[in-house]
């Protein structure tokens, strides 16, 4: 079979597409990526083909977060309006792109990542195949994420949350990529349209986050079934460094950003500065993996270590607690390797994952905006309490193996399009 994966977005977007891509490969499909130009080198280096469309992820994820960090000064409303319009045109470039990148005229199954489901939905139903998306975080309606909020509130709001994106900012680009597909305009948002075309909606995140989701889900009748975080735990080129540093003194608190640089919100000196310190007052090392931030010109002592990358599935388990930017794959790891946890945010989306640490009780949370030596001082004062390392060992065992996720995820593929060809 012949499987299109669409999955627009930095690297935390775009490994759980290739995680399965592989698998479809290994089991002899045909698979073809569909990705951020800047993405494309990552893919192949996997070992699948891709293909370019859009703008550079780096380039929108600056503009979405220099836009986001001015709606805190709203009085600057010029370089508002600069910023909104620079968004929209890589939106409207994005949605262009798509249009001719995603060719799936001969494809059995569409899948498409959570920021790709705009446009993957309008090419899916042009070309009437199946289409499927990956989830991270739980994006429909439900009563389950908040406890503290009536759960049929938690339903409104995100419904209303997808109307009012949808107005705002995929409607008008949207229907253009409709009209130029000979598609009838819209009158609702993109989430509704597959969960009324009845759509595989995969949660590739474990289902312990969310006590209560799936049962409340279950009247989905199956369409939106988890199978844990989606990695590939892929060697780098400084695991071997990196481990023979750790072996050599006491295991390190890790510290990683992912593909939110620092600075963005603060200077690399300053940021590295406060770990340093922080680190220093409590007698522990540092291991920091600086990921799009540049920490290369920047001293540091020899108790603090800086690597571009790592392999979190075999570091994780050698370091005392992690403390990085809340990304999902970036969290499921070190809950996988049952050590505490720390998030610093700086997205809502991540924001999500360090409320749930929070209630599961194996580490603390706070915006990364608001991270002092002072806070990351008492923040990893708390999570190094033997309790959390306690309660994120046991959580650990309730989560799925990467192994076992990337299958799950491949069998439900293969299975959705065996279906269509039977209709």
């Amino acid at each position: 079979m012949k499987f299109v994966l669409a999955s627009y977005g930095s690297r935390g977007d775009v490994e759980p597409c290739v995680a399965v891509g592989r698998e479809l490969l290994r089991r002899g499909h045909e698979v073809r990526l569909a990705v951020a130009p800047d993405m494309v080198g990552f893919v192949e280096s996997a070992g699948l083909a891709a293909v370019g469309y859009g703008p550079d992820a780096r380039e929108w994820q600056d503009v979405h977060h220099a836009f986001m960090a001015q709606l805190s000064r709203p009085w600057k409303i010029r370089d508002l309006r600069r910023l909104w319009r620079e968004n929209r045109a890589l939106m409207s470039r994005y949605l262009a792109e798509a249009k001719t990148t995603l060719i799936a005229e001969d494809a059995d199954l569409l899948l498409t990542g959570p920021l790709g489901e705009d446009a993957a939905a309008n090419v899916a139903e042009y070309h009437d195949i199946p289409l499927a998306t990956l989830h991270f975080v739980p994006m429909r309606a439900n009563g389950q994420v908040s406890p503290s909020v009536p759960a049929a509130l938690q339903r409104s709001a995100t419904k209303f949350g997808e109307w009012v994106q949808w107005r705002v900012l995929y409607k008008k680009a949207g229907d253009r990529q409709r009209r130029d597909l000979g598609l009838p305009q819209t009158t609702f948002p993109v989430p509704r349209r597959i969960v009324e075309r009845g759509s595989l909606e995969i949660q590739a995140y474990d289902e312990v986050w969310f006590p209560g989701l799936e049962a409340e889900w279950a009247q989905s009748d199956g369409r939106r079934p988890f199978v844990g975080t989606l990695t590939m735990e892929m060697p780098t080129d400084a695991d071997e460094e990196v481990a023979s540093w750790i072996a050599a003194g006491t295991p390190p608190i890790y510290f990683g950003f992912g593909s939110i640089p620092v600075e963005l919100v603060e200077s690399a000196a300053d940021v590295l500065a406060i770990i340093t310190e922080a680190c220093v007052q409590l007698g522990e090392r540092a291991l920091v993996c600086s990921g799009w931030s540049d920490f290369s010109e920047l001293p540091h002592s020899d108790n603090v270590k800086v690597v571009p990358a790592l392999n979190h599935a075999a570091i994780f388990p050698t370091c005392r607690a992690v403390v990085h930017h809340g990304g999902s794959g970036t969290t499921a790891a070190g809950l996988r390797a049952g050590v505490p946890t720390l998030i610093l945010s700086t997205w809502a989306e991540q924001a999500l994952w360090g409320a749930q640490v929070k209630r599961l009780r194996i580490g603390t949370a706070r915006r990364f905006a608001d991270m002092t030596r002072e806070s990351l001082v008492a923040d990893l004062r708390t999570i190094l309490d033997p309790q959390y390392a306690v309660r994120a060992r046991e959580i650990a065992t309730r989560m799925a193996k990467s192994a076992e996720s990337v299958t799950a995820a491949a069998d439900l593929i293969e299975n959705e399009a065996g279906l269509n060809h039977l209709r």
